[in-house]
Parts: C-alpha cells; structure tokens; sequence
C-alpha cells in the first residue's frame, strides 16, 4: 500500500506487547533500541522469523547478526524514554479498543478485514471520501 499510494498512505507502528507473552515487552524494547541504530524494521523482521525462540540471548543474537554497537543496543533497551514510549503505546491502544494484534487502523477506524483486499478497499474508500470533500471545498463561495 505504500508503494500504491505514496503520497496518501502513511505506516504508523505502535507497540502492543501481550501481557501472556513472556519475552513480549523485552522484544518491543529490543526494537526500538534497533531503531535507534536505523535498524527498526530490519529487528523486526527477525523477531517475527524467530518468534518460537525469542528469549532474552536471542535479542542479543539478532543484534549482534545485524551488526548493531551492542553496548549501544543494551543501553538503549534499558532507557526509561523507551519503557515510556511502549507505555503510551499501549495506553493509546487499549483506549483504542485493541483487543489483539496485530490491529490496523485507516484514520482513527479499525480495519475487520485485515486482507490485502479489504485493506485496499478500505483505503480505496477513504482517499474517495477525501477527494469528495476536496471537490466539494473547491465549489463552495469564497
């Protein structure tokens, strides 16, 4: 979708870890101290491939294979602005509705069909609604 529609379509990532997911909080750390290095969505990435074994080794593993300063990477995993940041996000999230995740929103609105199709229709309809207000906004007197 962001190839699609460069200049319409903007990716926000929040952090949501599970509560029943023992290495969840430590993994959204772990990636946000990646980002710091510009690494965010190459970490990402790898938890996603490795997510049976994630534990508090395979952080620094994934780290260390991405070539990351790793005395970089672990203080950046224990600054508080980082703990903070996940806390916020997790606030917005449950003020939101979450449920589970992952969840997509497409301004302000929670995606139900988080198909490719659904995803494009839906955004397809919102850029539609968008362009509808621009033309209507060019009509009216000045």
């Amino acid at each position: 979708m962001l190839e699609k529609y460069p200049q319409d379509v903007k990716l926000v990532n929040k952090n949501y870890p599970l509560r029943n997911h023992k290495f969840a909080l430590n993994a959204a750390k772990a990636a946000l101290a990646a980002h710091r290095q510009g690494k965010f969505w190459d970490y990402h990435q790898k938890l996603f491939e490795n997510y049976k074994q994630l534990n508090d080794d395979k952080f620094q593993t994934l780290a260390t294979d991405l070539g990351l300063d790793m005395e970089r990477f672990n203080e950046d995993m224990n600054d508080a602005s980082i703990q903070r940041l996940i806390y916020r996000d997790v606030k917005e999230g449950r003020t939101a509705g979450i449920r589970g995740i992952p969840a997509v929103f497409i301004n302000g609105k929670l995606l139900k069909n988080k198909s490719v199709p659904g995803l494009l229709q839906r955004i397809d309809t919102e850029l539609q609604k968008r362009r509808h207000r621009r033309n209507k906004a060019s009509i009216l007197p000045k």
